[in-house]
């Protein structure tokens, strides 16, 4: 809300803004697309999400505010947050800590490396300038991967195996995530070149070294 108040009173060119695949929330639907219904949300991270979009939606009817809001999903990569999965299994596994697998490891993700991320929040910015839309994207891998396969390349590129304690699902968590990205390729060119192993290296490579 401040951030668009701030926009209708300094009129910027195009506001670019982070929502996430949590707005698909209880979905069952693969792969997600923008057209699906997001009325579901199944944590209140994703129903916080979703009124961002909703928001932007309406300062752009009542204000043109020229905004594009990208999906999320699943971003890993240096410098990631520490509260995200990669992170904690990854100090983890190198400080002899078990990791917890959430639903027995039946579980996939659609892991999207940060600089694909990136090339994308920059390609859909520089396409938007000078318009008057309000529009959503999902910005990801379009390949979604096993949780454990994903533990398995991390030992992998760490060199050390994980102590895995498996849990039940958590409240408010969902099974997979799956973006259609057809609509950011054939508007801007996008395409996420980084397979999961070649991300997983560089990010343990830098973990490693950030946590010497």
């Amino acid at each position: 809300m401040n951030i668009l108040e701030a926009c209708r009173f300094n009129p910027v060119e195009h506001l670019t803004y982070a929502s996430s695949s949590s707005v698909y929330g209880r979905n069952t639907k693969t792969p997600f697309s923008t057209e699906d219904p997001v009325c579901m949300p199944s944590s209140l991270y994703a129903a916080t999400k979703r009124s961002n979009e909703l928001m932007a939606e309406t300062y752009h009817h009542l204000y043109k505010i020229n905004a594009t809001g990208l999906r999320f999903f699943t971003v890993y990569g240096p410098w990631g947050r520490p509260d995200m999965a990669p992170w904690l299994f990854a100090d983890a596994i190198l400080h002899d800590r078990p990791i917890k697998i959430f639903n027995n490891g039946h579980m996939m993700r659609d892991f999207t490396y940060i600089d694909d991320i990136a090339q994308g929040v920059v390609r859909v910015f520089e396409a938007g300038v000078g318009k008057s839309e309000n529009k959503l994207y999902n910005i990801g891998h379009g390949n979604p991967v096993n949780l454990l396969d994903f533990v398995k390349t991390l030992e992998k590129h760490l060199g050390k195996d994980a102590e895995k304690i498996y849990m039940p699902m958590q409240p408010g968590d969902v099974e997979v995530t799956w973006a259609d990205t057809v609509a950011l390729e054939k508007d801007v060119g996008y395409t996420a070149n980084t397979d999961l192993d070649t991300g997983i290296k560089a990010f343990a490579e830098w973990f490693k070294g950030y946590n010497h």
